[in-house]
């Protein structure tokens, strides 16, 4: 999971991916609103060119990335005000200048996070993280909000092996999700076992674990990642723990979010 040139090639293939969603809509498309409120297609890559220019800050001004996160942070009263604002000014652009700004950030992320020495710690709104996390991260954000787009555009993506990465940081943020929500950090590990999309067995903690969750990975990324209520997928969860992190799971950094409310029609397979 660690090697940076398989993960930036992942990256780069989300990225494209929803990209060819968004190159094809008009000026109409670009302001549908998105089941994030508040929110149309406009903000959804405005959010992701936004958080590529801090990734890219981060990379080329280290010393320098906290002191301006403390400026940008001054007077919010929360962190997801900031990131509201930079959507909000991301959105304002014409859709085919924010398009090719996304582009560009992207493009020149990539570049930077292959450049960055094995074992660099780079700065970020949370802990610190070596590259090969920061682009696990830009793939899950890319990800997420493509499952908006998509949703927004009535558009099924076919779920790709890529999602491994995205349940790997759901599977490791099992203690911030506690943590985000005022609660003791299990001591307990809980086994998770999914399905990939053709029919690859991935898994994370000790076989033996009492606590577990299991079933299709697409279904667990849509749970951490905060885009499916847990009524509407097909996980199976067993044990104190694993029930108690289904409803707060959150692989995203920032306060707790609300998730989505049940569809009332049952599991998604």
């Amino acid at each position: 999971m660690a090697e940076i040139e398989p993960l930036l090639a992942d990256l780069a293939a989300e990225s494209e991916g929803l990209d060819a969603l968004v190159a094809a809509l008009d000026d109409r498309g670009w302001a549908q609103a998105t089941p994030a409120p508040g929110w149309t297609i406009a903000h959804q890559i405005a959010h992701l060119a936004w958080t590529d220019e801090w990734s890219l800050r981060a990379i080329h001004d280290p010393l320098g990335f906290h002191p301006a996160a403390a400026e940008l942070l001054l007077g919010a009263a929360e962190f997801d005000g900031v990131v509201d604002r930079g959507a909000e000014a991301g959105a304002l652009l014409a859709p085919a200048e924010l398009l090719e700004h996304w582009r560009a950030g992207r493009a020149k992320l990539l570049d930077a996070l292959a450049a960055v020495p094995a074992g660099t710690r780079l700065p970020w709104f949370g802990p610190a993280m070596k590259a090969p996390s920061m682009a696990t991260a830009r793939l899950m954000e890319t990800w997420a909000h493509g499952e908006d787009v998509a949703d927004t555009l009535g558009v099924t993506r076919p779920p790709t092996a890529r999602l491994r990465h995205v349940a790997h940081l759901g599977v490791r943020t099992m203690g911030f999700a506690f943590a985000a929500h005022g609660l003791a950090v299990p001591t307990e590990p809980v086994r998770v076992e999914l399905t990939g999309p053709d029919g690859e067995h991935w898994h994370w903690g000790p076989e033996q674990a009492n606590d577990r969750i299991s079933g299709p990975a697409l279904d667990f990324c849509l749970l951490v990642a905060q885009r499916r209520h847990a009524e509407d997928l097909a996980l199976t969860v067993s044990g104190p723990v694993a029930t108690a992190w289904v409803p707060i799971a959150q692989v995203f950094a920032g306060p707790p979010g609300s998730g989505r409310t049940p569809s009332g029609s049952g599991p998604q397979g």
